[in-house]
């Protein structure tokens, strides 16, 4: 298995935690590629840990669904799965729209501050067709809404399975709608700050609806796909 020769040194403190996110950031953005073999020593190896919380990762990731692995046999990382990333994105969108539902009486002028600063480096990221930039600003966008609704559960629910949809995203950038994106992130903050919890969820219901259209209805695989990807909410 290619592993990569650079690796950014982990906290021990946030050790099993850590090397769950690397490993499954890892695989959302195609350094270890659905199908490829994963071995815990040469993980182990590349991040500068022991095999345990190699192998407590690739646990999750199975729960997740983003490895797979059967008694005897190697792991290894799962192909995409058009029926569950639909589902997944069905309960993505759906959490979202519930996380900004319960968050827009708890914002602070801070929080709206912090989506409209990150929405600039999204629109931004999108003109210099910046994938990783706009995934990042993207993440942080909605992030706030899902931390100030308070909700552990929904939090829970959305870092299991917004992985499984942002594998598909990534494969498929359309720039046009990564535009509209911006403008629905607008309307989003507007109507936080208006107070209308009803516009802002569904709003964020949209935003997230709108990938809808990123998931093929026919089985073929997304990596025949040519584009540059990444369908941003």
């Amino acid at each position: 298995m290619p592993i990569p020769l650079d690796a950014a040194p982990i906290r021990t403190g946030l050790l099993r935690d850590t090397v769950h996110d690397r490993l499954r950031d890892a695989i959302v953005d195609g350094t270890l590629a659905p199908g490829e073999v994963v071995r815990d020593t040469e993980l182990a190896t590349w991040l500068g840990v022991s095999r345990t919380p190699v192998r407590e990762a690739l646990l999750r990731l199975g729960e997740t669904g983003l490895v797979r692995a059967a008694p005897g046999r190697s792991t290894v990382v799962a192909e995409i799965d058009l029926g569950e990333v639909r589902a997944a994105h069905a309960v993505v969108a759906s959490m979202h729209r519930l996380a900004v539902g319960e968050a827009v009486s708890r914002l602070t002028s801070a929080d709206l501050d912090r989506m409209r600063t990150a929405n600039e480096r999204f629109a931004a990221a999108i003109d210099d067709r910046d994938t990783a930039a706009a995934l990042s600003a993207d993440d942080d966008f909605h992030a706030v809404a899902v931390d100030a609704s308070g909700n552990r559960a929904l939090a829970t629910v959305l870092d299991q399975f917004s992985p499984v949809v942002r594998r598909l995203e990534r494969r498929r950038f359309a720039s046009h709608a990564g535009a509209e994106s911006v403008g629905l992130h607008d309307r989003l903050v507007d109507a936080c700050a208006a107070g209308d919890a009803d516009a802002a969820a569904e709003v964020a219901f949209q935003t997230w609806q709108n990938l809808a259209a990123l998931i093929p209805e026919s089985p073929e695989s997304p990596e025949s796909d040519t584009t540059t990807p990444q369908e941003i909410a």
